[in-house]
């Protein structure tokens, strides 16, 4: 067989092997989703709990009569993937595993662990501290001539955008400490880069963060600059060692 057949059909099997795992993640997702609908009452009495807060004695609307129904699906179907968490990351895993040493593959467990409670605290951070500071802010700054009038759909939207946001940039450390596994990057190069990292890091929180004032921008630069050193420490303990330059060969036998 040639190499081109070879290669292709590699190919194909890992395509295979893609939407396998995609499959079982959104089995999760809707096992997570069928969970999460006996509670969603709860869950949107938590995600209105900074509006509430923000401004006392206001409700939410809607617009439609449609509204409030798909914002509470909507809810409930972000919930569930919360729930199905831990089983997407390991399906990401055993994803990636065929392309790791054996001793490396001994990592999956701890990997789902921490990915999902990194995760859980990036989204509760999120909704603990920087929503609420957000919330004050944008509601106050017209003044008493404006009153805000906040559609329920408009509001969820807002809040869900930056709790997974945070959910997913509070998994940097991982990211980084994978891709140190798979020779991507090194310590080395990340702590001498250092520096372009935390301006890039100001950068993307200027524009994610929903209000211009730097005490918001910093409570998302903060906690990125402090995932980076986080990420560097564990690519020094638990990225790939480099190999000796040299190795001795041993000499034919005569």
């Amino acid at each position: 067989m040639s190499d081109d057949a070879e290669t292709k059909m590699s190919f194909l099997e890992h395509l295979g092997e893609l939407r396998r795992r995609i499959l079982w993640s959104l089995v999760a997702i809707l096992a997570g989703l069928a969970i999460a609908l006996n509670f969603t009452d709860r869950l949107m009495k938590f995600v209105r709990h900074p509006f509430e807060a923000a401004i006392p004695g206001t409700k939410l609307v809607f617009l439609s009569p449609t509204e409030a129904f798909w914002v509470y699906m909507k809810v409930a179907f972000i919930a569930g993937g919360v729930l199905a968490m831990p089983v997407v990351l390991y399906q990401v895993w055993a994803f990636i595993a065929p392309g790791l040493h054996a001793h490396e593959k001994r990592f999956a467990v701890p990997f789902v662990i921490i990915g999902s409670l990194f995760f859980l605290l990036g989204a509760t951070f999120a909704q603990l501290v920087v929503i609420p500071f957000a919330m004050r802010f944008l509601v106050t700054f017209p003044g008493p001539d404006l009153a805000p009038m906040i559609s329920v759909g408009s509001y969820v939207d807002f809040v869900l955008k930056f709790t997974l946001a945070f959910g997913v940039i509070f998994e940097l450390p991982l990211a980084i400490t994978l891709a140190s596994r798979m020779g991507m990057v090194t310590p080395q190069f990340l702590a001498r880069n250092r520096k372009y990292a935390i301006l890039i890091n100001f950068v993307i929180a200027a524009i994610l963060t929903p209000t211009p004032d730097i005490f918001n921008q910093a409570l998302m630069a903060g906690p990125l600059i402090v995932l980076y050193e986080v990420g560097i420490i564990a690519a020094r303990i638990f990225g790939r060692r480099r190999r000796p330059a040299t190795e001795a060969v041993p000499e034919a036998a005569p």
